[in-house]
């Protein structure tokens, strides 16, 4: 168990620093605040490696950690939406026999986005915030994708490590 914990803070420290990378990357296609999702990485090879409460453990503590250490109350409600929703819909489809890792990540990307969308939605009382939804499906389709890849070549190469 104390071998799980430790992975579980190293895991949880990767995505820290993921996430402050992400920061440093300048991206603007036309939606504020999109970002690539890096620690999204971390969590699915965390669910894959570790179960689901390991890895919900560290995309939870990931999001606390970050908000107060790089960003504000605000920047944690709308990751909190984003990271329950998407983790909640992998872990799902993660059961489903033949669901394959990239798809689950895919899922991952597209139920983050919509998890922030609607509490943006909710939060500034405006419902053409909605004309930002296709952007962002299609930002959480792509990088759900290069993340799953991502996860696809790394969860053989550590699942050893962590049993």
């Amino acid at each position: 168990m104390s071998k799980k914990v430790a992975m579980a803070g190293m895991f949880t420290a990767l995505a820290m620093i993921l996430s402050y990378v992400e920061v440093l990357i300048p991206i603007s296609l036309g939606v504020p605040g999109m970002k690539l999702g890096l620690a999204n990485l971390v969590v699915v090879v965390a669910l894959y490696t570790m179960g689901a409460p390991m890895a919900f453990a560290v995309s939870m503590i990931r999001i606390l950690l970050v908000s107060v250490t790089f960003g504000s109350l605000a920047a944690m409600l709308y990751s909190l939406a984003g990271g329950i929703l998407s983790f909640c819909g992998m872990m799902l489809l993660k059961k489903i026999p033949n669901f394959s890792m990239v798809g689950v990540s895919v899922a991952g990307g597209i139920l983050h986005n919509i998890g922030q969308l609607a509490v943006a939605m909710a939060v500034v009382e405006n419902i053409h915030l909605i004309s930002y939804l296709p952007p962002l499906l299609v930002a959480g389709t792509v990088t759900g994708m290069l993340i799953g890849i991502v996860s696809n070549q790394v969860v053989p190469r550590i699942k050893h490590v962590i049993k």
